[in-house]
């Protein structure tokens, strides 16, 4: 079984197929991609947990975990939903469960489309729901179950694709009932809004991450100048990927182009090895 130690990367946030859109790799490909990489993938799908794909490629010896978004199509924002993925994942992964809150949520993406869609009967709009948060802040029905599943679980909790005001409220919540282990789904990317300033604010939360994304450079939403201010700002910040999409780069590819970001960022070894290996880990320790 294999296991977070030692690993060159862990990558919190890559696509594999089935999702909603085609993906580049299989949840086995990505797998075999990390392990010749020397790093940890957790596998993210906007259409299904990926809890018992993972089980099954540890079993062949691949370095991967999963994830559960809670989307209607998934099972809902319902306790039972958690429940079920952490027992599929399995009573001795090495890495927790990343649970993310809704990712159909509001207006769709502009980028979805051009992507093509894993079957022709989804449309994907059809399955949006409101966010997770009112306009009064209030926090919808099942979210704060969701939270106290979070808390008595070898689970993450991931704000999904909230804004910056629910994401806010989900963190508050969480904190107020003892959540471990918080992560703030891409936290800069214009969906969410947080400027380095709040994620100073935030720095003091306990167990509370930001996710910051490859996805955002290659995108143009973001410059490596801003991962250094991210970086700075906040303790526990995460480099991952948000890749697998089958016109993004590879695996190998997006490893050496981070190389260069660290460089223009400024970015020392200590911090590059912190946010690409050791705070991923530490989020996922069990």
């Amino acid at each position: 079984m294999p296991d977070l130690t030692g690993r060159v990367v862990v990558d919190l946030h890559y696509h594999a197929g089935p999702d909603l859109y085609r993906r580049r790799l299989t949840s086995a490909g990505a797998g075999r991609a990390y392990a010749e990489a020397g790093g940890w993938v957790v596998l993210k799908s906007h259409l299904t947990s990926t809890a018992a794909r993972a089980w099954e490629a540890r079993e062949e010896g691949l370095p991967v975990s999963g994830t559960l978004v809670l989307n209607e199509l998934s099972g809902g924002v319902h306790p039972r939903a958690v429940e079920q993925a952490v027992f599929a994942h399995g009573g001795d992964a090495p890495a927790r469960l990343v649970v993310h809150l809704p990712t159909l949520v509001g207006p769709g993406h502009p980028s979805a489309l051009r992507r093509t869609p894993f079957h022709p009967r989804l449309d994907p709009d059809q399955w949006r729901t409101a966010p997770v948060a009112g306009p009064d802040g209030a926090l919808r029905p099942g979210v704060t179950e969701v939270l106290r599943a979070a808390r008595d679980l070898p689970v993450v909790l991931a704000t999904g694709h909230s804004d910056r005001e629910a994401a806010l409220r989900v963190v508050d919540e969480a904190v107020r009932i003892g959540v471990p282990r918080l992560l703030l789904t891409h936290a800069t990317h214009p969906m969410s809004g947080f400027t380095p300033a709040d994620l100073a604010d935030l720095a003091q939360v306990p167990g509370l991450y930001v996710e910051f994304t490859a996805l955002t450079l290659l995108l143009g939403q973001a410059e490596p100048g801003q991962l250094a201010e991210v970086v700075r700002a906040h303790p526990r910040v995460a480099f991952s990927s948000d890749l697998g999409q089958p016109d993004q780069p590879d695996v190998r590819e997006w490893l050496d182009l981070s190389r260069g970001w660290f460089r223009a960022a400024g970015l020392t070894s200590a911090e590059a090895d912190a946010v690409t290996r050791t705070n991923p880990a530490a989020l996922l320790a069990p």
